[in-house]
């Protein structure tokens, strides 16, 4: 009989977590809930299209080995980086409900940085050539 009742109360929370992200607009977010929500899909796409610049600077240069394996160091480098000073960003928010959201911004900002400094260093080159893929927005 229990176990019924937790999957019936597990059942009425994924409808109400569905019908929540299907209502909220992101550009009229106001609630705490609402506003770290759309900052996670804000990241989400971000971390999504550096994972593309990456695989593709990966591939451009898998003649390189050595290159390749600098690349990928950098990369974890990176991520440490990102993490740690993002877990700063939110201790100095740890009183307040905008933690999240800053937080989620400074992980945001350094994902788009990042990006562009996968694009510039390794998609582009010195010369007029078109660049692998195009500029990534800041």
């Amino acid at each position: 009989m229990m176990n019924r009742y937790w999957c019936l109360l597990g059942l009425c929370f994924v409808f109400l977590v569905s019908a929540t992200e299907q209502t909220i607009d992101c550009e009229k977010a106001y609630s705490t809930l609402d506003i770290n929500y759309c900052a996670g899909i804000e990241l989400d796409l971000a971390e999504q299209q550096m994972q593309r610049y990456l695989a593709t600077s990966l591939k451009h240069n898998e003649d390189d080995p050595e290159l390749l394996d600098a690349i990928k160091l950098a990369q974890q480098d990176w991520r440490k980086y990102y993490e740690s000073h993002c877990d700063s960003v939110y201790t100095q928010w740890r009183e307040g409900s905008i933690r999240g959201v800053m937080a989620l911004s400074c992980k945001t900002k350094l994902t788009k940085l990042r990006t562009h400094q996968l694009w510039e260093n390794f998609l582009t080159y010195m010369d007029s050539t078109p660049p692998v893929l195009p500029e990534p927005k800041l």
